[in-house]
């Protein structure tokens, strides 16, 4: 239970104690400033406490808004401010300041609530202040402005604004016309019956898995109900997260959960494809891998482009101003949205491809949709970063290098150096390209010299900070060397087994990545070291692979992979649920691009 402490005896007619137990809080009235301070320190520690003007006028989301959020440690709207636990001593601290002879602040204002607040951002604490729109929240000092200000809150349609706020908002074409129009009203039917966003999520992921399974019946109605129940989850997707924004029950669980289940959902879909593709007699696991290798690259690139630049100084590039000024434009906005094949097109395509042609067919588009969309988006930020004036911070060069995911390998290289050699990029790259040349040569020993040159040019190329305009490539690169590797060693062996394997050995190094994407995110770090080491680094993984299948027979080299990715999913799993289920986990929501 919250407790929501009263300043004073709310004016007559006031709705203020009924709307606050309607949000779940326990209200207290204090007498005056001196007790409400007295009320305020008996409140269990461990509770979300609110401190609410007793004269406030406003609407009901206003207040859930501004007193509800579990993101926030510290939030407030005009007359209200709210602390959970950990933003308790400021709160506690800035209260005592007004209650001080002369207070904290010299602010020509009667209402406590926002004296603290004003406290609380002279003290520099960092306090959420929500757009409300044009939903009122006000403290109004006379029976005129009362009512001026009642009549403001009867002219706006609460729910209408509630329901407009579940949106995303910013989201591609087809999930702004073709899904939100009613799946935010699924959102609000799924609110009204007790439902939570995770089991929303959940039921996606299931949906998703039935469509996976459908799709591998190999069969024509198969796959039709598989395009149906994949545009299914889809809508169950988007509703998850405008439950959560409708009723803000975000949730650190909830927000790994919607990230990770995503892209879950879309590989086992692959894998159904792929499956039902063989029940027909067409082996298309390489195309399948090859989707999911370019669609993981591509939100690689994605995420070091945005931690290089997310926090830089005198970030400034003509190329930006120029992308800015299309997008005021109303219909280069979608069409850039929709080239850039975000998860709604994207499914969308597959869905409708999957039911009127061939597995092989759905991924012969997607591929070519997806390298047209990898390619437009990755020369556009080459383009920006070359012509950005921009410094980039440690933090950024750190997060770029635990993205890079070197291992104990690499790290060696690291040490033994004796001068820092020069551009990482080009290191990384020259290292990339030996191995590549190597692992197509079809020699049996040549991938495991390019592996060996491509682990010491790894450790090479992270001996400087990632700081320059396009060292947010590296480890994309890096992702693509890796995974190629196994692909194009898998379909070397050429043996029934071996391509499904590799499928689930990328996707377990995939997981790993997608999984420090996140804690980085959340302004956790990477992985621990021990887990790294654990499973070897990039360069180690793929040294090991090429090592196996140097050494091994085909059959033997398809048992290997299939044990090294049950291996690494395992390690990868047990770590990184215990640390999303934890209490320290940060709090990731995403609502900036559609993945």
């Amino acid at each position: 239970m919250s407790t929501a402490i009263l300043t004073g005896q709310p004016v007559p007619g006031s709705s203020i104690e009924g709307d606050l137990r309607s949000l779940g809080f326990d209200v207290r009235t204090a007498s005056d400033a001196a007790d409400a301070e007295t009320l305020l320190a008996q409140v269990p520690a461990g509770r979300r406490v609110a401190v609410v003007d007793p004269r406030f006028v406003g609407h009901l989301h206003a207040l859930r808004l501004g007193l509800t959020d579990p993101r926030f440690d510290l939030a407030a709207i005009p007359g209200a401010v709210t602390a959970q636990p950990a933003g308790r001593q400021a709160l506690t601290r800035a209260m005592a300041r007004e209650n001080s002879a002369g207070g904290g602040t010299a602010l020509a204002v009667d209402s406590l609530a926002d004296r603290v607040v004003a406290a609380l951002d002279a003290d520099g604490a960092s306090v959420h202040h929500p757009e409300l729109g044009s939903l009122v929240a006000a403290v109004p000092a006379d029976p005129q402005a009362r009512n001026e200000a009642r009549q403001a809150v009867a002219d706006v349609d609460d729910e209408a604004v509630r329901l407009k706020s579940a949106v995303k908002a910013r989201d591609g074409f087809f999930t702004t016309f073709f899904i939100s129009p009613y799946s935010r009203y699924i959102a609000r039917w799924c609110a009204r019956r007790g439902l939570t966003p995770n089991q929303v999520t959940t039921a996606s992921l299931l949906t998703a898995l039935i469509a996976a399974a459908c799709a591998a019946t190999g069969t024509r109605a198969g796959f039709v109900a598989a395009g149906v129940l994949l545009i299914a989850s889809f809508v169950l997707d988007c509703t998850d997260g405008q439950l959560a924004r409708y009723s803000l029950q975000y949730s650190t669980l909830g927000a790994w959960l919607d990230a990770t289940f995503d892209r879950a959902k879309e590989y086992a879909y692959y894998a159904g494809l792929a499956l039902g593709a063989a029940r027909g007699g067409d082996d298309v696991w390489a195309l399948a891998l090859g989707a999911m290798i370019l669609q993981t690259c591509r939100h690689v690139v994605d995420f070091s482009f945005n931690e290089a630049n997310h926090d830089a100084t005198a970030n400034t590039s003509p190329t930006a101003a120029l992308s800015d000024k299309l997008d005021s434009v109303g219909w280069t906005v979608w069409v850039r949205r929709m080239i850039v094949l975000p998860i709604g097109e994207r499914w969308a395509m597959i869905a409708v491809l999957t039911a009127v042609t061939t597995p092989r067919i759905t991924f012969y588009v997607l591929l070519a949709g997806c390298a047209f969309a990898a390619t437009y988006t990755t020369a556009g930020r080459v383009l920006r970063s070359l012509t950005r004036k921009a410094r980039r911070t440690d933090r950024a060069a750190g997060a770029l290098a635990d993205l890079a995911d070197n291992g104990p390998l690499a790290s060696l290289v690291a040490r033994a150096t004796p001068v820092r050699p020069g551009n990482p990029l080009l290191i990384a790259a020259f290292g990339t390209a030996v191995l590549a040349g190597c692992v197509f040569s079809g020699a049996a020993w040549a991938p495991v010299a390019g592996a060996v040159v491509y682990a010491a040019t790894a450790g090479q190329a992270l001996c400087r900070p990632l700081k320059g305009a396009l060292d947010w490539l590296v480890p994309p690169l890096f992702r693509a060397a890796e995974y190629g590797t196994v692909l194009v060693l898998a379909a070397h062996a050429d043996v029934n087994g071996a391509l499904p394997a590799a499928f689930g050995l990328v996707a377990a190094v995939a997981y790993h990545h997608y999984d420090t994407v996140y804690r980085i995110r959340g302004d956790a770090g990477a992985p621990p070291a021990w887990l790294t080491r654990a499973i070897g680094g990039h360069e180690g993984r793929t040294l090991l692979v090429t090592v196996l299948a140097a050494v091994l027979t085909a059959s033997q080299f398809k048992v290997a992979l299939t044990v090294l990715a049950v291996a690494v999913a395992l390690v990868v799993l047990v770590e990184s649920i215990r640390f999303w289920v934890s209490s320290g986990a940060p709090a990731v929501h995403d609502e900036g691009e559609p993945a």
